[in-house]
């Protein structure tokens, strides 16, 4: 009798390495891992374990994600029927989540893939292999999280010394050996920043004076090369430029106020001018009074000029309360970037208002809008349901309190779309037929 022939088994071999240390090396780690992974392969042989020519290889990606290049290309070809094994030299070469882990060895069982991790014995087909993969992998991510809370620890310690740790240098200062460095043009800014904010004590003025003069957030390269360019400096970098104590030659650990190795950028007098006007322009806002005024339209709303969304704004005058539909990108940056700026609540709602009494008053209009939606959802309400329940809903919508208003608004209404010339009321084709089942639900109670 003939032997059956043995079946061809593609393996992949897959290496890993946390840092990019000794990478350049003529035989580094990762070689070391792949060389490991292919004896193993050829001693196999006999089982018919065949070495695809692809290396997935992620230097310098830690374990603790599933971002990398080569593990997501790795999974790419699994997908595609390429692999019929994993090989890694250990399994925290794949992964040291848990979790991560997990959905790899799901995604392994669908496509009928094998793991072997070469000095770890153990299969994946089995439940004491599952349960021997658990527990190796469970110690992995202890060590990770252990390690995690060693370099925290080192970092907060070394903050504390006034040491720089990384990450987005402050206009004002450069990075030059690990080491914050003033760059004197950049200090002028900040300090006329300082100066002006606590003359003027408005950031919005400060903002518009600053776009004028063409002044931008800080420009840097990032340890990867690539170029950060400058913004236009809006109210959100100049409340954080006026809140780093950064600028005082100091560092903050969790709220915690240290000196810094830096040189300070402005004097104390400086600073407390500063957060004078800051105390002073902060006014207390009454919580319970937001909440018992209500914005129909808000979450809703949009700037057609900006193209941003429209937030809610109020004020009191001789104890009478004004509420205002505002662009955020007027409040972001100023009011001269847009030209919408505030608008009077109390109008807008009425026109949005309006625009749906005439959907009422158009029986037409609501069954071509009826007939679309039912065409899409094959929805079981009728069209005349529709017609009766809005011009029903017509006559007592002054009698209903703002609180229905609104939540009726948020059920009749997609998006409103605002400009200075025109104004688009998107409706919620499906909020009509919630509105009708709830009416009609009450009726029949």
């Amino acid at each position: 009798m003939k032997n059956k022939p043995t079946k061809k088994i593609r393996c992949a071999i897959y290496t890993r390495k946390s840092t990019e240390e000794g990478l350049d090396q003529q035989f580094n780690s990762l070689d070391a891992q792949r060389e490991s992974c292919e004896s193993y392969i050829i001693s196999q042989k006999a089982e018919g374990w065949t070495l695809v020519p692809d290396h997935y290889s992620d230097g310098g990606f830690s374990g603790g994600n599933m971002n990398r290049p080569a593990l997501n290309q790795l999974l790419n070809d699994i997908k595609a029927g390429r692999i019929d094994c994993v090989c890694v030299y250990k399994i925290d070469r794949l992964s040291r989540s848990l979790v991560d882990f997990t959905k790899m060895v799901e995604l392994f069982d669908q496509h009928g893939v094998t793991f072997v991790s070469i000095t770890q014995s153990f299969n994946t087909t089995t439940s004491m292999g599952r349960l021997t993969l658990n527990v190796l992998l469970s110690f992995a991510q202890f060590e990770r999280e252990v390690a995690s809370e060693r370099i925290r620890d080192k970092l907060a310690a070394s903050r504390k010394k006034g040491m720089w740790m990384g990450g987005h240098p402050p206009l004002g200062y450069d990075v030059e050996n690990r080491k914050l460095v003033i760059n004197p043009q950049e200090a002028d800014l900040v300090r006329h920043i300082f100066d002006r904010f606590a003359k003027t004590g408005s950031t919005t003025l400060l903002v518009k004076e600053l776009g004028e003069q063409g002044r931008h957030t800080k420009s840097y390269t990032a340890k990867s090369g690539r170029v950060r360019e400058g913004k236009p400096i809006d109210k959100g970098y100049l409340y954080r430029i006026l809140g780093n104590r950064t600028y005082l030659g100091e560092v903050v650990i969790k709220g915690e106020t240290y000196p810094g190795e830096h040189e300070p950028i402005i004097t104390l007098r400086q600073w407390e001018k500063a957060q004078s006007v800051l105390n002073q322009n902060k006014r207390p806002r009454s919580t319970k009074t937001r909440a018992d005024t209500p914005f129909p339209l808000k979450g809703i709303i949009t700037c057609e000029h900006c193209g941003r969304a429209m937030t809610t704004t109020y004020t009191r005058k001789k104890g009478r309360m004004y509420r205002y539909y505002t662009c955020t990108s007027a409040i972001k940056k100023s009011y001269d970037s847009c030209p919408m700026g505030n608008i009077a609540a109390g109008e807008i709602e009425e026109l949005v208002l309006g625009h749906i009494e005439s959907m009422i008053r158009s029986p037409e209009l609501v069954a071509k809008t009826w007939q679309t939606a039912n065409d899409a959802d094959n929805s079981d309400c009728s069209e005349n349901s529709i017609i009766t329940t809005l011009q029903n809903l017509e006559p007592v919508w002054e009698e209903l309190f703002p609180l229905e208003q609104a939540r009726l608004l948020q059920l009749l209404v997609r998006k409103v779309v605002l400009s200075n010339e025109r104004l688009q009321v998107h409706l919620r084709v499906e909020g009509l037929t919630s509105l009708v089942d709830e009416l009609n639900t009450e009726e029949a109670a």
